[in-house]
């Protein structure tokens, strides 16, 4: 969602990058076109103000027109949007209370923007860390909505109460007693009624719901894809049912972002969680300064990390870098696919977004295709690729519902990741292999270029 601003901004900051001093003019024009890159990523005219106004004044405290200290005036500019950004998105992380006893989360919002899922995904969540949870299909207003959470529910693995038609809130809270007495519950989770748009009888309801059930937090699920409208419903949600946080839903889409940028600013309200796919595990929660990493394409290493440790990955094996069969590229496919999207996870790697080619995509049925055809193979053609011949070739293209070229598309690219780890294994041995094809030229960066400047092109 942020990409074509993260890509505007850090244009924009690589003008600077490296420059010991900058002239006021410089200062001036770099704001300039920050500026305008918030407002065309849909942020919040006010909120871009503020946001540009606070960053110059800083500027202007750091004396960024000389030196001073240990960062040079572009790094100065850099690190002083990068904080500013974090401000912006509510500065530290926030999450909901979870409190020893009674807890009960009111889920509102309009029709559409998630909500229903986003409740499936908080029992899963906090299943996950070993609460017991009860969710309420409260939402009589959308067709099926109890039913789809009832189907969430059997998914993630815990107890739903149906809330009938016509059904009096005072009666509502007699049942949730009545289900906690005989199954308790560390967090009762109410997916509530949504509408359309706002209106009073949707407040009127929630409101008379919120007096029986006294919610310890009431959070407002808003679809990240409408834009400055999500930040009106935002604003009436609060000012009629007293909002205690957000979840910003499909940040993993491809709006221009600025709605989720401008949420925290504008309401006041710290966003809790964001939705960054369909699946039950798709949300996450919701780090300022790792949103703002990832904007500036400074990556995120912790949130890398955490994906890591959650799908259990293994350690590299102890085979040399000549011996990495198919059966351990399968593996390494199976592991890093269970971390997420591959295009996702690219996002969290510093500089890597920048570093592809323009236009680049990650195609994951690709990787689907050559997950089956390593699987069609025999644990020995696996753990030894040269014995696969012509037949065999055909006989796996079959099994595996893809033709000849492609399972032999499949062995040369194994050939050339053993070649590759070959040479980064020099490399870290502290030899410089020559490039295949090219006679006598060893890898670039070598010690005596200094400050890894490249020299200039004659």
């Amino acid at each position: 969602m942020f990409e074509s601003l993260g890509n505007k901004l850090q244009d924009i900051l690589a003008k600077v990058g490296g420059k010991d001093k900058l002239s006021e003019e410089q200062v001036k024009a770099t704001m300039r076109e920050i500026r305008m890159a918030l407002l065309e990523a849909d942020v919040n005219f006010a909120v871009a103000k503020d946001f540009v106004a606070t960053v110059s004044e800083q500027m202007v405290g750091q004396k960024v027109g000389g030196v001073s200290g240990e960062l040079d005036a572009g790094q100065t500019i850099i690190k002083l949007v990068h904080d500013e950004l974090v401000n912006m998105l509510g500065g530290e992380k926030a999450e909901p209370t979870l409190q020893p006893g009674r807890n009960v989360w009111f889920m509102v919002g309009l029709q559409g923007a998630g909500k229903t899922t986003s409740t499936g995904k908080l029992a899963q969540l906090y299943k996950k860390q070993g609460k017991k949870i009860l969710l309420v299909a409260a939402d009589t207003q959308r067709p099926a909505a109890r039913d789809q959470l009832e189907v969430l529910a059997r998914q993630v693995g815990v107890p739903v109460l149906k809330v009938e038609d016509g059904e009096a809130p005072a009666t509502t809270r007699e049942r949730i007693e009545a289900q906690l007495a005989e199954r308790p519950a560390d967090l009762v989770i109410v997916d509530t009624a949504g509408r359309l748009q706002v209106d009073a009888a949707l407040m009127n309801d929630l409101a008379a719901l919120k007096r029986e059930l006294r919610p310890t937090e009431t959070m407002l699920v808003v679809d990240a894809m409408t834009g400055q409208e999500a930040l009106n419903v935002a604003r009436n949600f609060d000012e009629q049912v007293q909002v205690t946080g957000l979840i910003m839903t499909k940040l993993d889409g491809d709006a221009r972002g600025g709605a989720a940028l401008s949420a925290r600013s504008v309401t006041g309200r710290p966003i809790y969680f964001a939705g960054v796919s369909e699946k039950l595990n798709g949300l996450e929660p919701f780090y300022p300064d790792r949103i703002a990493g990832r904007i500036l394409g400074m990556g995120d290493v912790m949130g890398l990390i955490e994906r890591a440790e959650a799908a259990q990955l293994t350690g590299p094996t102890d085979k040399q870098p000549g011996d990495f069969d198919l059966d351990d590229l399968l593996g390494q496919l199976r592991q890093i696919r269970r971390m997420g999207p591959i295009a996702e996870l690219i996002k969290l790697i510093p500089g890597m977004s920048r570093a592809l080619p323009e236009g680049f995509t990650v195609d994951e049925k690709e990787v689907q295709r050559i997950d089956a055809m390593i699987s069609a193979m025999t644990l020995e053609e696996r753990r030894n690729p040269r014995i696969i011949n012509a037949s065999r070739r055909e006989r796996v293209a079959k099994g595996s519902g893809h033709e000849v070229a492609d399972v032999n598309k499949l062995l040369k690219m194994h050939e050339q990741m053993k070649m590759m780890m070959k040479m980064l294994q020099g490399m870290q041995d502290g030899k410089m292999p020559n490039m295949p094809g090219m006679p006598g030229m060893g890898m670039p960066g070598t010690p005596q270029r200094k400050g890894f400047r490249n020299p200039p092109r004659k």
